[in-house]
């Protein structure tokens, strides 16, 4: 029998939050052909003379507001995935963990598993939605180590698991303490995209944002449409919970200037809802399996400052699935499933 293995990837995080290791990341980060999709020569004129040369800065001191004693918040709970799932699997099955920018990186790993004499291995990118900036970077990259270093091993990758019912339910486990407590208004806040990202990845060329109900329409292109999927996962979590449909709404946070990106955006959306009489708000979001920047930062910190200067009394953020035991029994069912049909 063939040496199996998993593969866990996650975003990453700089190495420390000072300015130098920052704007090593974000270079890494913002270097994604996937992520910057543009001309590779503008791409490098704005990273080197416009992004790395203000943004490192304010960067880092919000990853020093997040930092912990053991290091990245990302990491730090994506190593504990690694280990609990371990536990989960047992010694059989080894599970390694990458990251998709920063450290371990996926050619460092990849060379370990072949170095272990691995031949077979699951890849389970944590993100739930496909996106070009996020999943299929992943996937993308593994594929390409895996030829390099490793061309024996054989890859296979679970798919975005954004409407899976078992993704569904893990979702539903770790919110529940959250959703029983009085709440005005649940927001759905997705990591956002840029408008193009939705064209580009759409198979049909005709379907994504071609009509007001795009997302609803059944279509080819919702397999690679991140706002379908976002839609998606929202509908079966509201479902899931009983929410009225008055009660909740989505938003995408994060954006660059320069170009339209997926409305409406979250920060827009806390003082709208705050001056619209919300006094109560929950935020979840979803499209990030493990707390991070975007979660910690920008919702947890900025965005409550924003909905209360706006009148809100109440801001709550449900945690993301992170270490706790709904995401391991997801991913360790995911995995079992593979070595079953493996044989």
């Amino acid at each position: 029998m063939s040496k199996r293995a998993v593969l866990v990837v996650n975003l990453g995080s700089p190495d420390s939050t000072s300015i130098p290791d920052v704007r090593r990341y974000l270079r890494e980060f913002l270097g994604d052909p996937r992520v910057l999709d543009i001309n590779p020569i503008l791409r490098w004129l704005l990273l080197e003379c416009v992004i790395l040369r203000s943004r490192p800065a304010k960067t880092a001191e919000a990853y020093a507001s997040v930092w912990t004693a053991e290091g990245s918040p990302l990491v730090v709970t994506s190593q504990s995935v690694q280990r609990k799932l371990q536990e989960a699997l047992g010694r059989e099955t080894p599970v390694y963990l990458a990251m998709r920018y920063g450290k371990p990186s996926i050619a460092a790993i990849v060379a370990q598993m072949a170095a272990d004499g691995i031949e077979e291995v699951l890849l389970l990118p944590q993100y739930p939605h496909f996106a070009m900036a996020s999943w299929e970077t992943v996937v993308v990259k593994v594929e390409e180590e895996v030829a390099a270093r490793a061309p024996k091993i054989r890859l296979t990758c679970i798919k975005p698991f954004y409407a899976d019912p078992d993704y569904i339910d893990a979702l539903a486990a770790v919110s529940d303490y959250w959703l029983d407590r009085p709440y005005d208004h649940l927001l759905f806040s997705y990591h956002g995209l840029p408008v193009r990202h939705m064209r580009k990845a759409d198979p049909t060329g005709c379907h994504c944002l071609a009509s007001a109900d795009c997302c609803t329409t059944p279509s080819p292109a919702h397999a690679t449409c991140y706002r379908a999927q976002v839609y998606a996962t929202t509908r079966a979590l509201a479902e899931k919970m009983a929410i009225p449909p008055g009660k909740y709404s989505v938003s995408f946070q994060s954006r660059l200037a320069g170009e339209p990106w997926l409305e409406p955006f979250t920060d827009v959306e806390f003082k709208r809802l705050a001056e619209s009489g919300v006094k109560r708000l929950l935020v979840i979001c979803p499209a990030f399996v493990t707390d991070c920047l975007e979660t910690l930062e920008e919702i947890s910190m900025r965005g409550e400052e924003l909905f209360l200067e706006a009148g809100g009394k109440s801001f709550e953020q449900i945690p993301c699935l992170n270490d706790q035991p709904p995401l391991i029994d997801f991913l360790a069912g995911r995995v079992r499933q593979w070595l079953s049909a493996s044989g």
